[in-house]
């Protein structure tokens, strides 16, 4: 009996995780080839739909990443030539993930600079030149990558020798645990900067209110709508993010007590449900992509009456 519910647990939990995988890649590459389409069309595209299709591409390729490495979690490390899977599976995961995290930071950024609303020099300089600033979040983040991929090959070479070298099991998933969280540390930096446009964003929006009353105007103008559609797509990718962050801290301080069993893919399915429900959180938060969206299911839906019309 035990064994039956733990086998139906695990089917499950590998349907949740495949389910959102193929979600992931479906829903990033429709706001990909959105985007570029409109690019094509128009002959050019904005620093915010370059963002969102930069954002797709590189979520595409993270979700690829995690579906190589939950195939290869299903199979026997012992079998595999561990010493380039483990460098190639590392090295992706961590590139495609930081561009994701990135990526979505720098739609944050846009969304506080565009819909805020301060006084003050400094901000209303950066709001002139938001591309700029979006620019050089870049750089930066070019920047954090390289020291992030110094520290990680360090310990992935630990790794790999400790295998070469037969050590136990232990080891090595201490040393993988360790790639985890110095990994998390790394993600933490990007969510910090969202937290931060997150709050200041809500404060503009208190001292718009604020001002609203105190002049007699109506509670719902087009600012208030804007902040709030903006405040609900910030708060949505920050919940998504927390609970990516609290997979990876997981997973690295349980690491030695669950490495591929049952617990370890229910972490890996929170991890995957980020780059996933976040993709359709855009669509729906965007009315370019969410007009796209309709616009295709309801094509889907005449082409399907079109060929039952046709059926036997």
């Amino acid at each position: 009996m035990v064994l039956t519910i733990r086998a139906i647990l695990w089917v499950a939990l590998i349907i949740i995780i495949s389910l959102e995988l193929i979600i992931g890649i479906l829903g990033n590459v429709f706001i990909a080839l959105v985007n570029i389409i409109d690019w094509v069309k128009r002959g050019k595209i904005s620093a915010v739909d370059k963002t969102y299709m930069a954002l797709a591409i590189s979520r595409t390729a993270f979700v690829l990443s995690l579906t190589t490495g939950f195939l290869v979690s299903l199979l026997d490390p012992a079998s595999l030539e561990m010493r380039t899977m483990v460098r190639l599976l590392t090295i992706s995961w961590m590139v495609t993930n930081h561009f994701s995290v990135w990526f979505a930071t720098c739609l944050s950024i846009f969304y506080f600079l565009k819909l805020a609303n301060f006084s003050n020099s400094i901000f209303l300089a950066l709001k002139w030149k938001v591309t700029k600033v979006v620019s050089v979040t870049l750089v930066v983040s070019l920047i954090i990558l390289f020291m992030n991929i110094i520290v990680i090959n360090i310990f992935t070479e630990r790794l790999q020798v400790n295998i070469l070298q037969n050590c136990s099991t232990s080891n090595n998933l201490k040393v993988y645990g360790l790639f985890l969280f110095i990994s998390t540390v790394f993600t933490l930096i990007p969510f910090t900067v969202s937290l931060t446009m997150f709050l200041l964003l809500i404060f503009s929006l208190w001292r718009h209110l604020k001002n609203m009353r105190h002049s007699a105007t109506g509670s719902r103008d087009v600012s208030t709508v804007a902040h709030i559609k903006g405040l609900q797509t910030v708060v949505t990718f920050l919940l998504l993010y927390t609970a990516f962050v609290i997979s990876l801290l997981s997973q690295s301080l349980n690491i030695n007590i669950q490495h591929t069993n049952l617990f370890s893919h229910f972490l890996r399915s929170i991890g995957v449900a980020f780059p996933t429900s976040h993709s359709c959180v855009l669509i729906l938060g965007n009315s370019k992509l969410r007009q796209a969206s309709l616009s295709m299911i309801l094509w889907l839906r005449c082409k399907y009456k079109h060929i039952d019309n046709w059926g036997p």
